[in-house]
């Protein structure tokens, strides 16, 4: 079973930014803002050399690595060919102008 916890008010990622939430079991993920205010949330390790996706440039549905340039869809992780490779996509949503993460009972963010 899982529970949606809060992590923010959607105005503290600033658009086309991100934050970083950490998880007992997950580890860090983070959680992304585009510019329509989709907001969308990913283990924050790219899975070509772990670089902190967070860091990355967010366009569209998709976040750029900043280290080697590979992009990662939102929606479930995949990496865009030609690269291949896949990230932890995470539940998110906005409610009352609140993101909520879905999270394990066990894994609250800290």
């Amino acid at each position: 079973m899982t529970a949606w916890t809060r992590i923010c008010a959607l105005a503290d990622i600033p658009t086309l930014g991100s934050r970083v939430v950490e998880s007992s079991s997950e580890g860090r993920i983070a959680v992304f803002r585009n510019s329509e205010n989709q907001v969308f949330a990913l283990r924050d390790r790219c899975p070509h050399k772990a670089g902190p996706l967070s860091q990355g440039i967010v366009h569209g549905t998709t976040v750029t690595c900043p280290l080697h340039g590979w992009k990662i869809q939102f929606e479930d992780g995949q990496v865009v060919a030609p690269d291949v490779g896949c990230v932890k996509p995470y539940p998110v949503k906005v409610d009352g102008g609140d993101i909520f993460l879905q999270l394990a009972p066990s894994s609250p963010p800290g």
